[in-house]
């Protein structure tokens, strides 16, 4: 994938359907259909965060992959509104900003969360990449994420719709840094950061909250971080419609504190409107990016993931005895990680057969995974519906270039 297009730091904008509820768009109605309904409103907006300073301006199609648009009947629009969506906020651009095409939830779950396969789930991003492609976006947001497997899905579906544009990836998190799925976002940052996504942050989350969890997000990673808080926690009006406080200059003066934690990116989710990305631009020109001292990593902690956890592991890790992808997976997973804990579980894919085992069994992992086959076209198998990032102890023999391959797309680690 291409490095950022553009001299960090980078300001974006801010929210869209807050403002566009602002502007007369419903509570509950479908953003992508009442924007191209009323698309002076959107221009207006979009126009408002480019004299503000956004150097980049989102599509609003977080809502318009298939999964998404099915909820109101839509799916049959989904080329027209990407393409649609796409045009105008090329046109509010006018070539003083980046397009950034948006990727939300899909709605989708894979097993055992839900009933849509892995590659059913590429497949649903990779449609809405494509056209987001030929529309002629810059770069891609991958926003909201709310499970590993949605991160995952939407960087190997802009891949497999011929995209090598710059990927940025934001989780939506607690206070305690998990998602809606109980994903650690330090596990999803150490994941999407092996599978060479340009920046990792958060959105829609309390400032306050994207500022602990960044700092616990600097710590461990080596890319550019992103900032995409909310305006904070909102009032409910009486007609159901969320209400957030005008308080720019109290959003701005976290920006500091953000850039101190790696941030490199900045912007706003629900509730911030042009005058909290103005405040944003006047805040970033007053910071000197080069004080701040990289934070010192030990070079022989590696960082892994499960589909929760982020896990640590060293070159000398000791990962037990080898087991086998048998009907009885789960409990030989659970018993290497309770009964005789090594720091690591080994798990070997010998046949066709394993894969669609370990596939269906692998949410069970919680311990750092080093993945063994003699097979290249087996371990990729396995790497690609692994929701984490695995390891590989070098045993297997794998020639060099395929160990390459494997480590770009997916981020295996080889000892």
């Amino acid at each position: 994938m291409e490095p950022i297009p553009l001299s960090l730091p980078i300001l974006m904008d801010g929210a869209t359907g807050t403002e566009l509820q602002k502007r007369g768009m419903p509570q509950g109605a479908c953003t992508e259909q009442w924007a191209l309904e009323h698309p002076e409103a959107l221009l207006e907006l979009q126009r408002s965060y480019v004299e503000a300073g956004a150097g980049v301006l989102v599509t609003p199609t977080l809502g318009a992959n298939r999964g998404a648009l099915e909820r109101f009947g839509l799916e049959g629009h989904l080329e027209e509104y990407n393409r649609r969506l796409t045009a105008l906020t090329r046109q509010a651009a006018a070539g003083r900003a980046l397009v950034a095409g948006d990727l939300g939830p899909t709605g989708q779950a894979i097993p055992p969360y839900g009933e849509t396969p892995f590659e059913a789930l590429v497949d649903l991003y990779a449609e809405q990449a494509g056209v987001l492609l030929s529309a002629g976006v810059d770069l891609f947001l991958v926003e909201s994420v709310m499970a590993m497997a949605e991160a995952r899905a939407a960087v190997l579906g802009i891949r497999k719709a011929g995209g090598d544009k710059p990927v940025l990836v934001t989780c939506y998190c607690d206070d305690e840094g998990r998602t809606p799925t109980g994903t650690d976002v330090l596990a999803c940052a150490i994941v999407m950061q092996g599978m060479g996504v340009a920046a990792f942050g958060l959105n829609c989350v309390d400032p306050a909250v994207a500022e602990e969890q960044l700092t616990r997000l600097h710590l461990y990673t080596d890319m550019p971080l992103i900032a995409e808080p909310s305006a904070g926690l909102p009032e409910t009006l009486s007609d159901g419609t969320p209400a957030y406080q005008d308080n720019a200059g109290e959003f701005a003066k976290r920006v500091p504190s953000w850039a101190a934690a790696g941030v490199r990116i900045f912007g706003g989710c629900c509730g911030t409107n042009p005058g909290h990305i103005r405040a944003m631009r006047e805040a970033l020109e007053q910071i000197d990016f080069s004080a701040f001292p990289p934070v010192a990593k030990d070079p022989d902690v590696i960082p892994c993931a499960s589909e929760k956890e982020a896990r640590f592991i060293t070159p000398d890790v000791d990962v037990g005895e080898t087991i086998e992808c048998t009907p009885d997976l789960v409990e030989d997973i659970l018993e290497a990680e309770e009964e005789r804990p090594v720091g690591a579980l080994r798990i070997a894919i010998l046949e066709e057969d394993d894969l669609e085992i370990f596939a269906e069994e692998q949410y069970a992992i919680k311990d750092a995974l080093c993945l063994w086959s003699d097979v290249p076209e087996l371990m990729e198998g396995a790497l690609r519906v692994y929701q984490g990032r695995a390891f590989y102890d070098g045993t297997a023999e794998l020639e060099p270039e395929v160990l390459e391959q494997l480590s770009r797309l997916y981020g295996l680690i080889v000892l």
